[in-house]
């Protein structure tokens, strides 16, 4: 029989602050912007599983494939008794492959949604009764805790999905630079790197023919419409999605075809034909490109392994 999930909640989602501030910060600016991980309410979170689905969107089954392959080897280097941190909860296949393969001490799942994380995390403890599996509700793009009973004494920190290209190079920098604080000596991170590669390819998978990047763009205006006083219309805005090669990222945005002012709270803000809100960027790395940032933030590579298109990269890194 499974245990119960053991639950550490170090992020109150009931506390609409942090959402609000950001926004009327974020709309303000200029450009405006919002950051990214707001996008992840439930079903924001449920939208980014469809879009791992669609047929243009090749990191997720290049990144399990990959792990397929890897996951023996992967658990050799990590070793007997070692526990499984995964940044960014799912019951998907990718950490499943990891389970099978370490068949670890103990399993830790860190999302700030809290209902996806307890869904996701009560999925794998039901499907593998023998793991002790934890549940952390927080923001882990912000300094935070591991709780010492979840994670033993050598974990191995999994952030697939390529989310590390979400963050800027001098925020990527800093968070991996936090996360070598969080873990013990020894420990190590497996981690998954988008690689650069030609525009058409690129473009096509922020930009699915079923429209479902789209509506998980939009699901943001629908997540401030509905959590903040606001007249929003998330259908007055469209989505926007292209690689902009001088910086090596791809750019969403949600543009405003015609000329508009939004409420929020007591703020309006106005939009000029065109205008558009920069919600989320995703960096793309080459392997050389990457390691030399993750060893700026102190951690060593151990090994790497591409798919035969070279289209995208696993990390297997280990605090120096």
């Amino acid at each position: 029989m499974a245990l119960a999930i053991r639950l550490h909640d170090q992020y109150d989602l009931h506390d609409d602050n942090e959402l609000r501030q950001d926004v009327l910060a974020g709309f303000a600016a200029s450009p405006k912007h919002t950051p990214p991980k707001f996008f992840y309410d439930r079903r924001g979170s449920e939208l980014f599983e469809q879009i791992c689905l669609q047929p243009e969107y090749y990191p997720t089954r290049t990144e399990e494939a990959i792990l397929r392959r890897a996951a023996a080897e992967i658990a050799e280097i990590a070793g007997p008794g070692a526990s499984l941190v995964e940044l960014g909860s799912g019951a998907s296949r990718k950490v499943r492959l990891l389970l099978e393969a370490m068949r670890p001490a103990s399993y830790l799942g860190i999302d700030i949604s809290r209902d996806f994380l307890l869904s996701s995390t009560h999925r794998l403890g039901a499907d593998y009764p023998w793991l002790e599996v934890h549940a952390a509700c927080a923001d882990f793009t912000r300094p935070m805790s591991l709780p010492a009973d979840a994670i033993g004494e050598r974990p191995l920190a999994f952030f697939p999905g390529s989310s590390i290209g979400n963050f800027d190079p001098q925020d990527a920098r800093a968070f991996l630079e936090n996360l070598h604080a969080l873990l013990p000596a020894g420990g190590g991170l497996l981690i998954g790197v988008d690689l650069v590669k030609d525009t058409r390819t690129l473009e096509a998978a922020y930009n699915d023919r079923a429209g479902v990047t789209a509506a998980f763009n939009l699901n943001l205006l629908w997540r401030i419409r509905d959590e903040l006083d606001s007249d929003i219309r998330p259908a007055h805005f469209s989505h926007r999605a292209f690689y902009n090669e001088a910086q090596s990222r791809i750019e969403m945005h949600l543009a405003s075809p015609r000329a508009q002012t939004v409420r929020i709270e007591r703020q309006q803000f106005h939009f000029a034909p065109g205008e558009t809100l920069h919600t989320e960027n995703s960096y793309k790395y080459t392997v050389e490109g990457f390691q030399h940032l993750a060893g700026t933030a102190g951690f060593a590579p151990v090994h790497v392994w591409l798919d035969d298109r070279e289209l995208f990269s696993v990390h297997y890194l280990r605090k120096a």
